[in-house]
């Protein structure tokens, strides 16, 4: 057991954890020797926080390898509850790492675009939590931290100093700016330009201290003022120092705070171009102007912006802007188009809610998932959205649709700007949302509810006609039949009392008769002793395969015989179970549930015609309430579903 003390403890240790640690400037040109992490900028901090990543060889397993086409890729585990994204994850941690590496991206604003929920602002909240990893090393003098956090390295000059100190503490010329801050710049005149009174601080980056990590959003256009990002003169403390005084100044903007760190800008855009113009010089020369005149700041942080595409546009468009764009590094992050992927972003966003214990009937997330793919995709002129979909999601159609075209045809068809448009994961949200609590006796979804509230709330968005009805009809003509099949196959297999053991018999009875079609042997059935040459079993096989339209019967009989001369092999001559074949138990499913009318008498939820009938309809009910639905659920979808076969 716990001691109770223990909560406080644990925030004891974290919070020490994150106490200043001070070593003297001489200790700390030493530890820069042998630990480069002492001088590490902010891209060389990201890199190390977000880790190495986990090398996947999607040849290895068979839908991994359709979507990514067999490469090897890298994961992340830093972002692993980002689902869907793995190429635009890629691409900014490749930002980071070149520019840690001190490329061209060191000198550019880091440009998240996307369609609105698309999750720009998440991975700008990871960046920043990871920014949080790693600790960050600042100059110091007497009691005063450096009110700019900035690098102690700025103290020394690269032309006059770089080769001496790459010689003897190891530090690469290239780390060294020459740029001090006029705080730090006023401390040296006050000790003759002894830098041996200046100390260095070991610093944990926070987002709750505005240390090296900060957000800024643009304000009204009116009255938007430059000092969020430049900061301002500190009015009490002119009374002790001119106007210039760099102790007069207050370090309180966005960039004054990150210098070694991240800064967020939202919505960058709607902000005014004036606004932006500190940017620009801060990553190209590393150096802005405050809004006094108390001399150049040093800036060596990464700056992270994101907006959405019309913003973009706009701004874009601008001649005038051409030297901002040229500074920019834009990564797309586009929707989700993976069903399954889609899928595990509603889970995520369930596991924070009350409503993540209430049921939730098969079907119903991948129902919504499926709806928001739909919308995003484009078009394409010879194949179906449905099978585009489902190849997008890692599926293999060979069997089923002949027209589907491969995943590389499909996204070389869709464009770069495929999933930038469509139904945004806050909508789909919204609906699961009104989904659980749209029965007024429990609070549950099901996909006869979901596609209700579907409905409405895609009439309620008053979208263009054109839209509407697109959206409409993806309910109407691609949801709701599949899902009609989905829970006709359910009832169906809950009605079969005996459904195990009757599948076995037919999954053996299948293996001999096809075993002896392939010998060319007559067959003598053991329990009515009746013998059956090739052409009657042929046609007692072809009853089991015709409802499920296999197209080549001779391979599928040579492969299921084969697959259960296998298994027996390692069974001590025991068949397998019949639903360990993928194939072949579609097949028989398909061969058992070919009647529905049998089923009616008691599955409804009518008065029952004898005690019989009764008890079944109570196993049936008991069965799809072990299968996840609630008893009214189960009542709902045996309704609807009669509805649609007697429509149909």
């Amino acid at each position: 057991m716990t001691s109770e003390n223990e909560l406080f403890d644990i925030y004891a240790q974290s919070y020490d954890r994150h106490k200043q640690s001070e070593l003297s400037l001489k200790e700390y040109l030493e530890a820069c020797k042998t630990d480069p992490s002492m001088y590490s900028g902010a891209a060389e901090r990201m890199i190390e926080a977000v880790g190495e990543p986990e090398i996947v060889d999607t040849s290895k397993d068979s839908r991994l390898g359709r979507i990514f086409l067999n490469r090897t890729m890298k994961v992340y585990p830093a972002f692993k509850d980002f689902y869907g994204l793995e190429e635009t994850i890629e691409r900014i941690v490749g930002f980071f790492r070149h520019a840690a590496q001190g490329l061209e991206e060191r000198k550019q604003i880091l440009y998240l675009l996307g369609p609105v929920g698309g999750g720009k602002s998440s991975l700008a909240e990871r960046l920043k939590e990871l920014m949080e990893v790693c600790p960050v090393y600042v100059l110091k003098a007497g009691d005063e931290v450096s009110p700019i956090f900035e690098s102690p390295l700025g103290l020394f000059d690269p032309v006059s100093m770089g080769a001496v100190l790459e010689e003897q503490y190891a530090i690469p010329q290239r780390k060294l700016t020459g740029r001090m801050s006029p705080w730090a710049v006023k401390r040296l005149d006050e000790f003759g330009g002894d830098i041996s009174k200046f100390t260095v601080v070991k610093l944990h980056p926070s987002r709750l201290r505005q240390i090296c990590v900060a957000k800024t959003e643009p304000g009204d256009e009116n009255n938007q003022d430059i000092s969020s990002l430049v900061g301002k003169v500190d009015i009490r403390k002119l009374e002790f120092h001119g106007q210039n005084d760099a102790d007069a100044y207050s370090y309180s903007g966005g960039l004054n705070r990150t210098t070694q760190g991240l800064l967020e800008f939202v919505e960058m855009f709607k902000a005014p171009i004036k606004m932006l113009h500190p940017l620009l010089t801060a990553t190209q020369d590393g150096t802005y102007v405050g809004t006094e005149n108390v001399g150049a700041l040093p800036y060596q942080g990464i700056i992270i912006a994101h907006s959405n595409e019309s913003e973009w546009q706009s701004f874009r468009s601008n001649k005038n802007n051409e030297a901002f764009l040229d500074r920019i590094c834009v990564i797309q992050v586009p929707y989700c188009l993976r069903v399954s992927e889609e899928e595990k972003i509603y889970e995520k966003l369930l596991t924070t809610s009350e409503v993540s214990q209430a049921p939730c009937a098969p079907g119903t997330l991948e129902m919504l998932a499926r709806f928001s793919v739909l919308t995003r995709l484009k078009e394409h002129e010879n194949s179906s959205l449905f099978s585009k979909m489902r190849i997008y999601d890692g599926e293999s159609l060979k069997d089923t649709d002949p027209h589907a075209k491969t995943l590389q045809e499909y996204r070389d068809a869709g464009g770069i700007n495929e999933g930038m448009d469509g139904s945004s994961t806050r909508f789909a949200y919204k609906v699961l949302s009104e989904t659980f609590n749209y029965d007024t006796n429990e609070v549950a979804a099901d996909p006869v509810h979901m596609m209700y509230v579907l409905e409405r709330a895609i009439r309620r968005e008053q979208l263009p006609q054109e839209t509407e009805d697109n959206f409409i009809e993806f309910i109407k003509e691609d949801l709701a039949p599949r899902y009609a099949e989905f829970i006709g196959n359910e009832i169906q297999k809950a009605y079969l009392e005996s459904y195990h053991d009757f599948g076995q018999n037919l999954f053996d009875r299948y293996v001999a008769y096809a075993d002896a079609w392939i010998e060319d042997q007559d067959y003598k059935d053991p329990d009515t002793g009746q013998l059956m040459n090739r052409q009657l079993l042929d046609q007692e096989l072809s009853k089991i395969e015709k409802p499920a339209g296999i197209a080549n019967p001779k391979d599928f009989r040579y492969e299921v015989v084969k697959f259960s001369l296998r298994a027996r092999a390692k069974n001590g001559g025991k068949n397998p179970s019949w639903i360990s074949y993928e194939k072949i138990r579609d097949v028989i499913e398909k061969r058992m549930f070919s009647q529905v009318e049998d089923l009616l008498p008691v599955i409804s939820f009518g008065a029952k015609q004898d005690s019989d009938t009764e008890k079944k309809h109570e196993e049936f009910v008991q069965r799809m309430v072990t299968r996840g639905y609630t008893p009214r659920q189960v009542r709902r979808l045996v309704e609807w579903y009669m509805r649609v076969k007697k429509s149909g």
